[in-house]
């Protein structure tokens, strides 16, 4: 429901009308209140309608891309139009959905007075109108109607108060046409629904109330809690499964530790004990499998020797005896084990029986290092 307040105009105050179901169900004059069938300032409100006499209506075709553009291109319409100064002059542009859209001029005097009136009534009109604007538009010639007591004039391009003398001298050979009452019902019906020509633009535009929507900020605040919680759970879970997977396998890494140590053996750093037992089994320096290993390939791969004697030290140290067919290969045997990594030194060869042997002290050096004799 929509409520239409006429604005004063010459002796005639206040007169309402009020819309609903594209039809009026009331009327009377003055401020209507309560007891007149509704709140002025709920639900769609109130729409001011200025007087026909104080709005000098104009249509021409502008820019739609932007508003600003649309009202810079009337106020120079105006302008040209009117004899007042421009920034004496209050320029709404509206749409009616044609080509050429409708430009209210008024009095910036006159916009300001009715607010004051407006609002010394407590009422906040959601929109204000021309009464013209409230008329249906025709095709060709003119329509007339009463409004709350006026008499309205609109044509194809034009809007005014019917006035004695004057619409004729508008209207010439075209007389009015009187709006039919369903037609006309339609007609506001339309016009409070799409506000084809709203004078509350620019500097007049109503202001909108800031109001806190608790029940909304509760329902956020709510989901907020919600999803930091369910944040918060799967922070928690991933912890705990990062936890239990580090913990199984730490206890698996101890269970194949323990694995390793001897029987019966007390447990109280797996990975220390299981590190010792690995030094003491695989020897000292580089131990015995790899350094015996390396040993036996390069004595392998040096024709003409053999090893006589092989003693693994407890410091890693190998005391290796050696028997060459000449003492040249004596000097190439020990050339490869320091190629092989190893720091040699040789003892005293003797020859007998056409071998020359001796003995060879290896420890672990540099790879591929010499050591000299």
């Amino acid at each position: 429901m929509t409520t239409l307040l006429f604005l004063p105009s010459g002796v005639t105050g206040f007169r309402w009308m009020r819309i609903a179901d594209q039809r009026i169900v009331a009327q009377g004059e003055g401020i209507p209140t309560a007891d007149d069938g509704g709140d002025l300032n709920a639900d769609h409100g109130v729409i001011a309608v200025a007087p026909a006499e104080a709005v000098t209506l104009h249509w021409a075709e502008l820019p739609s891309r932007s508003a600003a553009q649309a009202t810079a291109a009337a106020r120079l319409l105006a302008a040209e139009a009117s004899a007042a100064p421009l920034g004496e002059l209050h320029v709404a542009v509206g749409d009616e959905g044609q080509g050429d859209r409708p430009i209210g001029v008024v009095g910036i005097e006159a916009m300001q007075g009715w607010l004051r009136m407006l609002a010394a009534a407590g009422v906040d009109p959601v929109a204000m109108l021309p009464a013209p604007m409230l008329l249906p538009r025709p095709d060709e010639g003119y329509v007339r109607a009463a409004l709350a007591g006026d008499t309205v004039v609109r044509g194809t391009s034009t809007g005014f108060a019917d006035e004695p003398g004057l619409t004729a001298l508008v209207t010439g050979d075209t007389p009015p046409v009187a709006v039919e009452p369903a037609a006309l019902e339609a007609a506001l019906a339309a016009a409070v629904a799409t506000w084809p020509l709203d004078l509350r633009q620019g500097m007049f535009a109503r202001r909108r109330r800031f109001a806190l929507d608790w029940a909304l900020i509760r329902r956020l605040a709510v989901l907020s809690g919600l999803i930091l919680a369910v944040t918060l759970a799967i922070t928690l879970v991933r912890i705990a499964k990062y936890s239990f997977g580090a913990d199984m396998i730490e206890a698996q890494t101890e269970q194949v530790a323990r694995s390793g140590l001897p029987r019966g053996e007390t447990v109280n750093d797996a990975g220390r004990q299981l590190g010792e037992r690995l030094s003491r089994v695989r020897g000292p320096g580089l131990g015995f499998s790899t350094t015996t290993a390396t040993i036996f390939a390069v004595v392998q791969a040096t024709p003409g020797s053999e090893i006589t004697a092989l003693d693994f030290q407890p410091n890693g140290t190998v005391r290796l005896g050696v028997a060459v067919e000449r003492e040249a290969l004596a000097t190439d045997l020990r050339s490869a084990l320091e190629r092989a990594g190893f720091a040699v030194q040789a003892g005293v060869f003797q020859a007998a029986a056409g071998r020359v042997s001796g003995e060879f002290t290896i420890t672990a050096g540099r790879a591929g290092g010499s050591e000299g004799a």
